[in-house]
């Protein structure tokens, strides 16, 4: 898998996350005015492997 950081038709920046099959299975969802912001969001990302599954289909208490 890859991240692919890249400018939008208005300028912004953005990142996609690629798998090796080509396909896109996540992307910022918004643009950033500044690289350094669309970096940190990448970041955040690649931190986030600890996060917990919920499943919302489950009532929640």
């Amino acid at each position: 898998m890859r991240f692919e950081l890249y400018r939008d038709a208005p300028g912004h920046w953005r990142w996609r996350l690629r798998a090796r099959n080509g396909e896109v299975v996540a992307d910022s969802a918004e643009g950033y005015a500044r690289r350094e912001d669309c970096e940190h969001g990448i970041a955040l990302v690649k931190g986030a492997g600890d996060a917990p599954v919920v499943d919302m289909t489950l009532k929640m208490a």
